[in-house]
C-alpha cells in the first residue's frame, strides 16, 4: 500500500517538476521572444526615423540623444534598421518552417500510415531533394525570378520539407499500432477519420516542437542569404544584410556587424532553447513511470 502511495505521489509531482525543470533560461528566451516580437509588430508605433533615410554627413555616429544605436555607413539609423530587420527576419522565419510544416507533416502522416510503396516514393522524394544543394537551388530561383521575401520564404520552406516528413512519419509510425487505433480500426472507422481524430492530434504535438527549432534554422539560413547577397533585397534590411554590410565597417566600426549579429543570436538561442524544452516535454518517454 505504501509503495502505491509513493507511486501517486511521484505521479502527481510530475507536472511541478517539469516546471521547476523549465529554469531560468526558458523564462530568459520566453521573455527575449516577446520583446522581438513587440518591437516587431509595433515598429510603425514607436518613435523611431525612417530606416531607410540617409544622412551622408552622419556616416558610422557613435551612440548619441538622436541615435541611439549611432548609424550606418549611409547614415541610417541603427536601432530603426534593427528593429525593421528583426521583422522582415521573423517574418521569413515564422512562414517558411509554416510551408514544411505543412507540406511535410501530411506527406509523413500519410507515409507512416500506408506504408507500402507510396512511404518509399516519399521517402525517395524527400532524399532527392536532400540531396540537392541548397545555395544551387536559392542562386537559381533568384537568377530566374528575382529577390524578394516572397521567394526567399518559399526556398527554405521548401527546403524545410524533408525535415518535417521525417518527424511526422516516426511519430506516425510509432502511433499507428497503438491500442486507440487498432480499436478505431476494428469499429470501421474510415482512415480519414482515424488520421484526423485519432494520429493527428497526437502527431501535432512533436511537430510544433520542432517547429520552433525551424524557426531558428530558418532565422540563421535567411541571414546566411542576406549576407551573401540572395536574400531580401535593398533598400530593405533584415539582420543577415545589416552584417553583411557591417563587415565593410569592422576596421572602423565593428558594431555594425556585431550588434544585429548579438540580435540574431539571442533570438536563435532562445527559439532553440524553447523548441528544447517543448520537444521534453512532449515527448512521451519522458512521462513514462
Amino acid at each position: 500500500m505504501a509503495t502505491l502511495e509513493l507511486t501517486i505521489e511521484e505521479v502527481s509531482a510530475q507536472p511541478a517538476r517539469r516546471g521547476r525543470r523549465l529554469g531560468l533560461l526558458f523564462w530568459f528566451a520566453i521573455g527575449w521572444m516577446t520583446l522581438v516580437f513587440a518591437l516587431a509588430i509595433f515598429a510603425d508605433l514607436l518613435p523611431l526615423p525612417s530606416p531607410t533615410e540617409m544622412d551622408m554627413l552622419d556616416r558610422r555616429a557613435p551612440f548619441s540623444l538622436e541615435h541611439w544605436l549611432g548609424t550606418d555607413g549611409l547614415g541610417r539609423d541603427e536601432l530603426a534598421r534593427l528593429i525593421y530587420g528583426a521583422r522582415i527576419s521573423l517574418i521569413v522565419g515564422l512562414c517558411a518552417p509554416v510551408i514544411g510544416l505543412t507540406i511535410g507533416g501530411a506527406l509523413g502522416l500519410l507515409a507512416g500510415y500506408f506504408r507500402g510503396r507510396f512511404e518509399t516514393f516519399v521517402v525517395g522524394s524527400m532524399d532527392v531533394l536532400l540531396a540537392f544543394p541548397p545555395l544551387i537551388l536559392a542562386l537559381a530561383v533568384t537568377a530566374y525570378l528575382g529577390q524578394s521575401i516572397f521567394y526567399l520564404t518559399c526556398i527554405l520552406g521548401v527546403l524545410g520539407i524533408p525535415a518535417f516528413m521525417r518527424v511526422a512519419r516516426a511519430a506516425t509510425l510509432s502511433l499507428a499500432r497503438r491500442e486507440f487505433v487498432i480499436a478505431a480500426q476494428a469499429l470501421g472507422a474510415t482512415h480519414a477519420r482515424i488520421l484526423l481524430r485519432e494520429l493527428l492530434p497526437n502527431v501535432l504535438l512533436p511537430l510544433l516542437a520542432f517547429f520552433l527549432l525551424g524557426v531558428a534554422v530558418t532565422i540563421v539560413a535567411e541571414g546566411a542569404l542576406s549576407f551573401l547577397g540572395l536574400g531580401v533585397p535593398p533598400p530593405i534590411s533584415s539582420w543577415g544584410s545589416m552584417i553583411g554590410e557591417g563587415r565593410e565597417s569592422l576596421d572602423v566600426a565593428p558594431r555594425l556587424a556585431f550588434l544585429p549579429a548579438i540580435a540574431m543570436f539571442l533570438s536563435v538561442l532562445s527559439f532553440n532553447l524553447v523548441g528544447d524544452t517543448m520537444r521534453a516535454l512532449t515527448d512521451p518517454r519522458q512521462g513514462a513511470l
